[in-house]
């Protein structure tokens, strides 16, 4: 019997989701559909449900829905918990399941495919919001240094850095609190720089031999010309987080990792 996943969100058909959900399958031989699903906005809760009545095993959760996620779940794991959103339900006879893969995906795929180690580095996080939320757990427990968070509206980068205090040394500000200090590995968090073409308003460093990432993907953004510019020898966009996100999603639902390398090699050219 097929089983049957999808992703759900308003706008959905710019996922990817259900091409690399297709790739991993095939590679570990899974038998299952998964569909991209229009919710309307005030439809969430009951197109899950429906899902759920119909034989669905588990789903992701895109804008603008991961918020309502974590309240309609049974029970969240911590990095859920931490995030305060869920990007994957799990379905079963205990109940549903929520979680967030954002985070595992980024650093993994910082660590593991660029081979970059967070452990000692010092992390600049540009961007406090849902973006900035679902990556700083896994963040944190790859024991850097210490991480500054960074937002054009400081207090909420500040209460940011305040709940995510108890998994490692972190500190919150406004933008000017990067100070043009030099730093190992810089994050960008925000949506400004592909809505407004801008690169963002901070002064910051690139260490020799340190790394520029942006969460965004699909070309050479704002952000990455300018960390360029600030020293950065490797830029990189966050298309290996959004596969690695995925993988960890199917993880969660099916017990097998995938292998992210040979997708990534397929969308890159793309």
């Amino acid at each position: 019997m097929t089983d049957r996943y999808a992703v759900i969100g308003n706008p959905i058909a710019q996922s990817k989701s259900p091409l690399l959900h297709a790739a991993f399958a095939r590679q570990c031989g899974h038998d299952l559909r998964y569909d991209a699903i229009l919710a309307a906005p005030d439809a969430f809760r009951e197109t899950v449900l429906d899902f759920i009545a119909a034989g669905g095993r588990g789903m992701n959760v895109t804008a603008p829905f991961k918020l309502e996620a974590a309240g309609l779940a049974d029970t969240l794991t911590e990095r859920a918990r931490a995030a305060g959103a869920v990007n994957t339900l799990k379905f079963g006879p205990e109940g549903i399941l929520g979680d967030n893969t954002d985070g595992v995906g980024l650093v993994g795929d910082i660590q593991d495919r660029l081979g970059v180690s967070l452990a000692g580095r010092r992390v600049l996080v540009i961007g406090a919001g849902g973006a900035a939320r679902g990556i700083l757990l896994p963040l944190l427990r790859a024991r850097p240094a210490d991480v500054l968070v960074v937002n054009r509206t400081a207090d909420r980068a500040r209460d940011l850095a305040d709940a995510m205090a108890p998994w490692g040394r972190i500190q919150g500000g406004p933008l000017s609190a990067a100070g043009g200090r030099e730093y190992d590995v810089v994050i960008h968090a925000t949506s400004a720089g592909l809505n407004a073409g801008e690169a963002p308003a901070v002064d910051y460093r690139v260490a020799t031999g340190g790394l520029a990432y942006d969460l965004a993907y699909g070309g050479d953004t704002p952000f990455m010309r300018q960390a360029r510019d600030r020293g950065a020898s490797r830029v990189v966009d966050g298309l290996g987080m959004l596969v690695g996100q995925a993988a960890e999603s199917y993880r969660v639902w099916r017990g097998v990792l995938p292998d992210v390398r040979p997708v990534l090699e397929r969308l890159r050219p793309a």
